[in-house]
Formats: structure tokens, C-alpha cells, sequence
């Protein structure tokens, strides 16, 4: 058996769901769509500033000959009622952290299993150490689709990871998966802040993923917050929207710690969440988000309070307008602002 097709079926008995094995130097033309890229939408140039690390590999790793890529599925876990809609399913079955999940587990067996072959390796099990769909394109394991998103035939409910090694190595597969169907724009129709423009376009630093996570840190003065719906933490709309995802997620599994901390991400309970208990027990999960950051995610959580609008928020808003975080108490009440606003208006309707 050769080492390809003994590192391919290894995979797969740690439940890989795709292995595919590429040549560095067919990566090459990376670099060129990384500029492309940007060029389509300059905003995005200093959000792409540290995706630079992905190119030049040669350079980074003079070693380095081959490429190994590996597939995870994650959509076949029970979504608890209390996170549908408000935090995106990524993040909440976000194997790269969770220890006690299979795919933190298959990925730490994986890397001491190449580790065991002799190989030289280096990868990035967070953010990637490659340009990761493009690699994986290249390997054959899948398509990426009109909404930027890596399918299988498992839909875009997977997550990619991979290996630079020191071996000579190839292993192509092939897909048949179809290709979007003709003149459908879901995706792009579905976008709560347009981000998605067109397709294979975006501009990260509005898509609302970015803006309630790594981005949005003067959330109460972007106009676009007010299009996020009812999402707190990430977003699923274009994935959702997509026709090639319908069917695809089978609520069948439990992922480690999800049921447990489930009620705690309401948006009652992430308002009377207390620093400790973030750092202890939600952080660790959602990493994107600092130990130090519990305030964003109730900036986040206002931000949906006003965007659904009930009376049981009030107490909630009326309490963060006396926040000690300045960020939390100028968005409570510019929140409150709008709501009397509305109501206002409303009456004078009347």
C-alpha cells in the first residue's frame, strides 16, 4: 500500500469525511487569487493583511512538497432551540477547540499519526496553515459555491484542515458534486448586510459573522447593525438560503457541552452573564471573542433586543444604560432612544 493511500484510509478510520493529498507546487495561483480577491473589493484589504501568511509557502517552508487535506463534517448535530438563528452552528460545534469532541480528537490522532510515519509537518488546527478550500479544490474533496462556502457532498456543514509535509506525495480525488443551479442568487439575496454582493464576492468587514465577532467594536455607531436580524453571534443566512444545503443537516448527534450551556446563550441570560462564569465556561468555546470581550457579546445581544423588539427586554436595556463598560451603556441607550423613538411614532400614527 502506498503512504497516500495509507494516510487516506487512516483518515478515514479517525472519521474523516475527505482525504485528498496535493503537490505544493500545485497550490501555486493562490497568491494570484488572494490579490484578485481584494482587488474586487478594496475595503478588505486590512482585513486580508494577515491572511498573507497563506501565500508564498515556498518561501515560509523551503521543505515543504505536499499538502494533506482533510474534510470534517459537523452537520449532523442536534441544534438546541435556543441557539436556531442567533448563534451560527459553526460556532456553537466548533471542533478546533473542544477537546472532548471527535473532531478535536481525530485531528490530535491524525497529526500523531503522521508524526509516527516520520513526516515532517506544520499546520495551524485553528486557522489554517494553507489556503484551505483552494487547497482543498485542488486536492479534489469538493466545490466552493456562489456563497464562498466549501460543499461536499455533505453540503457547506464542513470544516477543512491540513498538513504541510516534507514527502513528495499526491492523491487526487474526483467529485461529481453539480454546480450552483443557473440564475439562482439565494445566496446573495439572502445576505442581511449585503456583503455578499455577487457571487464569489464579498466584503468580509460587512458580513455580519465579522461584525459580531472580531469586528464591529463600535457597534453602536454602524448603520448596518440594524440589519442583523436576529443573529447574535455569527450568521447562517447564506447557507441556510442555499438550495445545495436543503437536506443536508440530520439532527442525529450530541456535541460535547452544547445541551449544557445552551439556555445560558439567551438573550436574558448573556445580559446577567458574569465575567467569571464568561471565562470559564463560553470563551474557551467561542475563541473568536477574548476572555476580556463578555462585553461584546452583550453589545451584540442589545443590538438584537433592538432589532426584535419585545417588552421583556425592557429591564434588560433600562439596567445596561447604567453599565460601568462604556460600550455596553452608550449602545443600551442609543437603544432606548430608538425604541421610545418608535413607540413615539407609533402613537402619533394613532
Amino acid at each position: 500500500m502506498s503512504i497516500e493511500k495509507l494516510i487516506q484510509d487512516k483518515a478515514y478510520e479517525f472519521g474523516y469525511e475527505k482525504c485528498g493529498i496535493v503537490r505544493i507546487q500545485d497550490l501555486e495561483g493562490y497568491d494570484k487569487c488572494f490579490m484578485e480577491r481584494i482587488d474586487k473589493v478594496p475595503a478588505s484589504k486590512l482585513f486580508y493583511r494577515n491572511q498573507r501568511r497563506l501565500t508564498n509557502l515556498a518561501e515560509q517552508y523551503p521543505w515543504a512538497k505536499s499538502v494533506i487535506v482533510v474534510v470534517s463534517h459537523y452537520g449532523h448535530y442536534k441544534v438546541p432551540e435556543q441557539l436556531k438563528g442567533h448563534i451560527g452552528k459553526h460556532y456553537i460545534f466548533d471542533g478546533r477547540v473542544n477537546e472532548e469532541s471527535q473532531e478535536f480528537k481525530s485531528s490530535v490522532a491524525m497529526e500523531k499519526f503522521l508524526e509516527e510515519l516520520g513526516l515532517r509537518t506544520v499546520s495551524n488546527r485553528k486557522f489554517g496553515v494553507v489556503g484551505l478550500r483552494w487547497a482543498a479544490m485542488k486536492a479534489g474533496l469538493g466545490i466552493v459555491r456562489r456563497n464562498n462556502f466549501f460543499y461536499t457532498e455533505s453540503g457547506s456543514w464542513v470544516e477543512l484542515e491540513a498538513w504541510i509535509t516534507d514527502k513528495e506525495m499526491e492523491l487526487i480525488e474526483s467529485t461529481a458534486l453539480p454546480n450552483c443551479p443557473k440564475g439562482c442568487s439565494n445566496c446573495i439575496k439572502a445576505c442581511p448586510t449585503c456583503s455578499l454582493s455577487s457571487p464569489y464576492t464579498m466584503n468580509p468587514v460587512s458580513c455580519v459573522s465579522f461584525l459580531t465577532t472580531f469586528g464591529g467594536r463600535d457597534l453602536e455607531k454602524d448603520p448596518l447593525r440594524k440589519s442583523f436580524g436576529t443573529w447574535i453571534y455569527g450568521c447562517d443566512a447564506c447557507q441556510d438560503a442555499c438550495p445545495m444545503n436543503h437536506g443536508t443537516w440530520k439532527e442525529k448527534n450530541e456535541f460535547p457541552e452544547v445541551l449544557e450551556i445552551a439556555h445560558l446563550l439567551t438573550p436574558e441570560n448573556i445580559m446577567k452573564m458574569d465575567e467569571n462564569f464568561y471565562k470559564r465556561s463560553i470563551q474557551p468555546k467561542f475563541f473568536y471573542l477574548t476572555p476580556d470581550e463578555l462585553w461584546k457579546w452583550k453589545v451584540n445581544t442589545l443590538n438584537f433586543m433592538r432589532n426584535n423588539y419585545q417588552e421583556s427586554y425592557r429591564p434588560y436595556i433600562l439596567e445596561a444604560c447604567k453599565n460601568e463598560n462604556d460600550k455596553i451603556r452608550e449602545i443600551a441607550q442609543r437603544v432606548c432612544k430608538e425604541i421610545e423613538a418608535h413607540n413615539f411614532g407609533l402613537i402619533w400614527q394613532l
